[in-house]
């Protein structure tokens, strides 16, 4: 048959053919939001198969039919998927609407539908179909995959008429691949059945699954739903605070290892939440559901009553809308994540206030230390100008009075300089005085020479005699004389 083109790398190929050229398509099975299922036989072998129509989103604008990338995952994952107690894929084709899953035929009903017509049900019959889903759910988690819409109306039985049915896991639409250190989150499943991780839009793993089984084991039990309430908020509401309890008027035959199991699946926090394989291994799976105590062994087992299973299932169905998946959730998931992306600004907006508020305070503290600085820096310069101008005015008199003692010595020095001249007119006068005298006592001296020629030995000593005399007498006296001048 030809295939039709991939549009990605990643992208499924299914059969670009009619579904009609190669299959009957019989009776209707059922229907959900935007896919039904048909009874089909196969032209070319005769078997019996489901064809599951699922109508396609024709843009991405639009909100009727299924985004071909989830029909691409559901289509992904069943075909990885090989185990008893997993419905089986055939094949699969598409035409411009709808996306056709040919599936493996489960004609038994819903395993509550088979209980509900039975008169009484043992712990025993109820853990080896609590055993059966359990080992569905162990073979998808060891490929890690979640189901994440594990309820009632989606475990089958393949055939009723056999003394131990075989159940089947069906509907994958909401399943996914979990993936190490990729955080995944959405809102989706059937209120009743969902953990509160999925109510809380936290990060979303294989737990989530644990839960809904914890869910399906109390009401399989008792015929009670635990999280019920009378609206889809309140019922959410219990969920999130884990509001349930083991009422005696429903749980007065039940083991306490059956509760045991159960609290152990109904734990808030994820982590301390029973896995796949602790499950596995409770002491209420493994011994079959019998009863624990010695004085329980030696009767016969109890027989839990299948009235109230009986109730809730009628009421689940005759309250069952036509989108019986949790798509009629949508729009509360898509306020849910409005709500989350506002509630993420705000966190944001938060954290930016916060760190602007910092950065303010930050800014204030480095203003204050700069105009402390400033004011230090203020105050000395200050001091300094203060300083300066005291040492200016100091300048300043001191400039003042150089200048007065310029001006006396200015004064003095004039007085010393007429003093001077008066001495030196008085020196030329006295010298020339002097020289007068001095010619006239020479002119004596050769008078003297002049008379006494004939004695030469005593003129000759008396002229030196009397010119040493007079040359000394004259030096003292113009010595003296100038000094005396001088200190006048």
């Amino acid at each position: 048959m030809a295939q039709a083109s991939m549009r990605s790398p990643n992208m499924e190929t299914f059969k670009q053919q009619k579904v009609e050229d190669f299959y009957d398509i019989g009776e209707e099975l059922g229907s959900g939001q935007f896919a039904i299922v048909k009874k089909c036989r196969e032209k070319s072998t005769g078997l019996e198969y489901a064809a599951k129509f699922i109508k396609k989103r024709q843009s991405r604008a639009s909100r009727r039919g299924v985004c071909r990338e989830e029909i691409e995952r559901e289509v992904s994952i069943l075909r990885q998927v090989l185990h008893p107690n997993i419905i089986t894929l055939h094949d699969v084709y598409e035409n411009r609407t709808d996306v056709v899953l040919i599936l493996e035929l489960v004609s038994g009903g819903e395993l509550f539908d088979f209980l509900a017509q039975k008169e009484s049900l043992s712990e025993e019959e109820a853990t080896s179909f609590i055993k059966q889903i359990l080992d569905g759910v162990h073979y998808l988690h060891t490929k890690k995959i979640a189901h994440f819409d594990l309820k009632p109306e989606n475990i089958m039985l393949l055939d009723k008429n056999t003394p131990i049915p075989h159940i089947k896991l069906i509907d994958f639409g909401l399943a996914h691949e979990i993936e190490d250190g990729v955080e995944f989150k959405n809102i989706f499943g059937t209120p009743e059945f969902v953990a509160p991780e999925i109510v809380n839009y936290e990060p979303l793993g294989l737990e989530a699954d644990m839960w809904s089984i914890g869910v399906i084991t109390y009401i399989l039990l008792s015929g009670a739903s635990p999280f019920l309430g009378d609206t889809k908020q309140e019922t959410l509401s219990n969920i999130t605070a884990v509001s349930y309890d083991f009422d005696e008027e429903f749980f007065s035959q039940t083991s306490e290892l059956a509760k045991d199991f159960i609290r152990k699946l109904l734990v808030k926090e994820t982590r301390k939440r029973l896995t796949i394989q602790e499950a596995l291994s409770h002491p209420w799976i493994t011994s079959g559901g019998e009863a624990s105590a010695p004085e329980q062994r030696e009767t016969e087992p109890p027989q839990l009553k299948t009235k109230r299973l009986r109730e809730y299932t009628l009421k689940c169905h005759s309250s069952m809308p036509p989108n019986n998946t949790y798509v009629n959730f949508e729009r509360f998931a898509r306020v849910v994540e409005d709500m989350a992306r506002v509630d993420e600004g705000c966190r944001a907006l938060a954290g930016a206030h916060d760190t602007l508020q910092d950065d303010v305070e930050t800014l204030i503290s480095i203003y204050n230390e700069k105009e402390a600085w400033y004011r230090e820096e203020n105050e000395s310069a200050r001091h300094d100008l203060s300083q300066l101008r005291y040492e200016f005015r100091k300048v300043e008199s001191l400039k003042k009075l150089l200048r007065e003692d310029l001006q006396a010595t200015s004064a003095s020095l004039g007085g010393v300089a007429r003093k001077l001249e008066r001495v030196q007119e008085q020196f030329g006068a006295l010298r020339r005085e002097l020289s007068a005298d001095l010619q006239w006592m020479q002119e004596v001296v050769n008078g003297f020479q002049l008379e006494g020629g004939r004695t030469d030995g005593l003129g000759s000593v008396f002229h030196g005699d009397a010119s040493e005399s007079l040359s000394e007498l004259l030096s003292r006296v113009c010595s003296e004389e100038v000094l005396g001048t001088v200190q006048l």
